[in-house]
């Protein structure tokens, strides 16, 4: 396993994470969970992503008790959370960035982890309700009260992104370290136009997320929505009719014939393709076995495999590099 720097910081993750989102309590208890996380720390990976919302909170109360079973030192593993949905209906405690309900949710999320601080937290989504300084300041507090390390957003534009640093500068406050955006082959946009000025002027890094596309790119969806996969999952079927379309399908199968000729899975090629972008810091895996997620590791070493030639190949079947203006 590799380790990248998270944009400017100093902290180093592993190319490849291992997040909660839908497994975590939905396909994953506590001992597969702890499956899972033995086998991602086997493989070298550091970096493990959580949020509030993921299962109601569940997926960080699952997480916690396995670290905890596992007793390592809390210095060799990194862990995020996320905050904006919430996890109740009051008026400051849904689609929020206030402070009031900043400063409540990280400690929330402390006691489920049965941690003393988390690593990374994020800003869920943006918050245009409530004053950007009141944001950043909560966020720097945060850190200042040593609840976490470092902050940062997530599906955030360019423009909110440039908007808080440029409050956390004129401020002398802890300015936003990292993004988490989605990423994959379907999904460029805004990783491979839209921030790349960011890289350069504010040293962001990416924890990018659905590198698979919601399991789109494994092929798996090419005859129909199988049982137990994510768009087969109650309350999930918006990923099927946000994800799963006739045209990215027919893509799928055109790339397959890559995969074969690189003697890889679909998954592990669209997963090497991400890790190619070195502006990504670590690409968060889900996983709902210890079989799936293996497999999914093993993606790393198809990365030298990807030549200019064959990049070129990739880029000509999807068709949608945000840099050819259609």
């Amino acid at each position: 396993m590799e380790y990248r720097r998270l944009g400017s910081s100093g902290l180093k993750v592993s190319e490849l994470s291992f997040g909660s989102w839908v497994t975590f309590q939905a396909q994953l208890d506590d001992s597969k969970a702890l499956e899972c996380i033995r086998t991602a720390l086997d493989h070298g990976v550091n970096f493990f992503d959580n949020a509030e919302v993921y299962a109601g909170g569940e997926a960080e109360a699952i997480m916690g008790r396995v670290f905890k079973k596992l007793g390592l030192r809390r210095v060799s593993y990194v862990v995020s959370t996320k905050f904006y949905w919430g996890l109740h209906e009051g008026a400051n405690e849904r689609n929020t960035l206030n402070r009031k309900y900043l400063m409540q949710a990280i400690d929330g999320s402390l006691r489920r982890f049965q941690m003393d601080y988390v690593d990374l937290v994020f800003c869920h989504r943006p918050d245009p309700h409530t004053p950007m300084e009141e944001i950043v300041r909560a966020m720097n507090d945060m850190i200042v009260q040593g609840k976490a390390i470092y902050w940062g957003t997530s599906e955030w534009s360019a423009d909110q992104l440039m908007h808080a640093w440029q409050v956390a500068d004129r401020y002398g406050l802890h300015k936003p370290q990292m993004e988490q955006p989605q990423y994959n082959m379907f999904f460029r946009e805004r990783v491979e136009r839209e921030y790349e000025r960011l890289y350069s002027e504010l040293g962001l890094g990416l924890t990018t997320w659905s590198p698979l596309a919601s399991g789109l790119l494994t092929g798996k969806y090419n005859a129909g929505i199988p049982k137990g996969s994510r768009a087969s999952l109650p309350g999930y079927e918006w990923l099927a009719e946000r994800t799963i379309t006739k045209e990215r399908l027919e893509t799928v199968r055109r790339l397959h014939d890559v995969a074969v000729d690189l003697d890889c899975s679909m998954g592990q090629l669209a997963i090497a393709w991400c890790l190619k972008n070195a502006h990504v810091s670590t690409v968060i895996l889900g996983a709902s076995s210890v079989a799936q997620l293996g497999e999914n590791l093993e993606a790393r070493r198809v990365v030298a495999k990807l030549t200019p030639d064959v990049m070129e190949r990739i880029n000509s079947l999807l068709g949608n590099d945000p840099h050819v203006r259609k």
